[in-house]
């Protein structure tokens, strides 16, 4: 594996009583993809907001290349794409796209991509001058992404972006994501629950079991990449699918 940008050692969460995390051991490569994957309510966005530095865990540690979570963001070391878009009303594409650049100029990275650049990239050229109210769904959640890539994060953690749209948008959505992984070095924990976003993004899934969540699967994605849209046609791609859906299976039970 390539050089460790995320390490997580036996972190675990509990909220009064309720223990919504069992200690959890993994690591996230340079350059590596690693999706959470899990039963609703097994733990996984609060680990992801452990990891951002979000939320104190309980026991256990979190390196981000090196640095304690709240030192890697304070550097903007971390990019967080949330489950809602969270654009700037008043803001236009351009602006919403620009917000973290303009807010941390000194952190952003000289190689970061330019926003402008991005949002052609990612079909919204003509939309440049656009409010969110005038945007569909898909279309500002691009501007989300575009804004996270923008600032040139070293780690990018993403909740569930896709959760809210329709399911051809989400199709769509997941194949400019990897299309956006594949321009960036940045160690990406991804969570979700659709098997078909965590097989086509991921060179790792780590299933989690039924709350309190704990690893019961760390599965390699040995596909190919770039990751073309067709791969999802492919009976290998399925095959990945079966062996998710049976690691979900095991971790459900008592």
């Amino acid at each position: 594996m390539s050089e460790r940008g995320i390490e997580v050692d036996g972190v675990g969460k509990a909220f009064g009583d309720r223990t919504v995390l069992e200690p959890v051991s993994f690591g996230v490569g340079e350059g590596e993809t690693v999706t959470l994957l899990g039963p609703s309510g097994c733990g996984k966005t609060t680990l992801l907001r452990i990891i951002a530095g979000l939320e104190p865990s309980d026991r256990g540690t979190v390196e981000v290349h090196g640095a304690d979570p709240a030192a890697a963001r304070a550097a903007k070391t971390i990019g967080f794409v949330p489950q809602a878009p969270a654009l700037l009303p008043w803001r236009t594409v351009r602006a919403n796209a620009r917000l973290l650049r303009d807010l941390n100029r000194r952190a952003t990275s000289a190689a970061a991509p330019d926003p402008e650049t991005l949002l052609h990239d990612v079909g919204l050229g003509g939309f440049l001058d656009a409010y969110p109210h005038e945007l569909s769904g898909g279309m500002q959640q691009r501007v989300s992404l575009v804004r996270a890539f923008a600032l040139g994060p070293r780690i990018l953690l993403m909740d569930e972006p896709f959760a809210a749209l329709d399911e051809l948008t989400r199709t769509d959505m997941r194949h400019l994501l990897a299309r956006l992984c594949e321009h960036t070095r940045a160690s990406v924990v991804f969570v979700t629950h659709s098997l078909a976003e965590a097989v086509f993004l991921s060179d790792r899934v780590v299933v989690l079991s039924a709350r309190p969540g704990r690893i019961v699967a760390d599965v390699a994605i040995d596909l190919p990449r770039p990751r073309a849209p067709e791969l999802e046609d492919e009976p290998v791609f399925f095959t990945f699918e079966t062996a998710l859906r049976r690691a979900l299976h095991d971790g459900a039970r008592p």
